[in-house]
């Protein structure tokens, strides 16, 4: 009787751990709606895109994530759900999770929020330089290939880099256009990844990108 009650308080321990509480106090958020207008013409935004691996720690405030993530790959037509960059046979097969220092976020487009994941700092993981896991902001594109239908490998291996290629490009444009900086980021352990975001097996972490403030 004694070991099954301390095996109990040990459980209940458990449950009430820092770690354990934490976990169920990340919740979704809400963002701002996007700002589609004003920043630079494109062709200065083209001008002044550039990669940058040195960030300040500062956070991107409510409205910067916000346009940030739209301008990546939110919805641009509402009425008819296409957004603000293109994807093979129209899968929008390419998942944005969002890693800050509260803890990893999947971006929900049509909801215009952030759906919780993880209530841990994983930026750590998310690439092989060590300023990943002091910048502000890593995004990890994943590609969910339950959304590829018929697809053989080829075509989703090419497809869906190309996908997330574009969306990267609009973060880059993005990030010049609001003085921010940005790198795109291939050196990622994909698989410790995966397992530290818990992905399912037909999810496949294509890159990550890192945006911050300058450090200078």
């Amino acid at each position: 009787m004694k070991n099954q009650r301390y095996i109990l308080l040990c459980f209940v321990a458990l449950l009430i751990s820092p770690a354990w509480l934490a976990a169920q106090e990340l919740k979704p958020i809400d963002l701002p709606s996007p700002q589609t207008d004003g920043g630079l013409p494109l062709m200065q935004a083209l001008k002044a895109r550039h990669t940058t691996r040195e960030f300040k720690a500062e956070k991107l405030p409510p409205q910067v994530l916000a346009n940030l993530l739209w301008a990546a790959f939110g919805i641009n037509r509402p009425d008819i759900g296409k957004r603000t960059a293109p994807s093979a046979r129209n899968w929008q097969e390419i998942d944005l999770y969002v890693a800050t220092a509260e803890g990893l976020y999947v971006y929900d487009a049509k909801g215009n929020r952030l759906n919780p994941v993880l209530a841990e700092d994983v930026r750590a993981a998310t690439g092989t330089q060590d300023f990943v896991k002091s910048a502000p902001l890593n995004l990890v594109y994943v590609a969910d290939l339950a959304k590829t239908g018929d697809a053989n490998a080829e075509a989703q291996t090419l497809f869906t880099a190309m996908d997330a290629g574009f969306i990267a490009q609009n973060v880059y444009l993005f990030c010049a256009s609001e003085g921010l900086v940005t790198v795109v980021r291939g050196s990622v352990d994909r698989t410790a990844l995966a397992k530290v975001m818990k992905l399912r097996p037909n999810q496949r972490i294509i890159a990550a990108q890192t945006v911050g403030y300058p450090a200078k």
